[in-house]
């Protein structure tokens, strides 16, 4: 049941992250073309971190959760 979860909040986060950065990215739009490059490719790496708690929790192995060992 944790990948389809995950599988929802993953799509959800990436579509609210998308509109976030393009919204951002549109501020942009009269800003010299080395601030837009910074801007993207910082954009373009950063949405992946807060990810990684969720992908540690969907492929956790869920009987060590039910009886309580490491």
């Amino acid at each position: 049941m944790r990948k389809p979860i995950a599988a929802i909040i993953l799509l959800s986060y990436i579509a609210l992250y998308i509109v976030i950065a393009a919204t951002i990215g549109g501020m942009l739009a009269k800003a010299p073309a080395w601030i837009q490059i910074v801007y993207f490719a910082i954009a373009g790496v950063v949405w992946a971190f807060p990810l990684k708690p969720l992908f540690t929790w969907m492929n956790a192995d869920p009987k060590a959760d039910r009886d309580g060992s490491d």
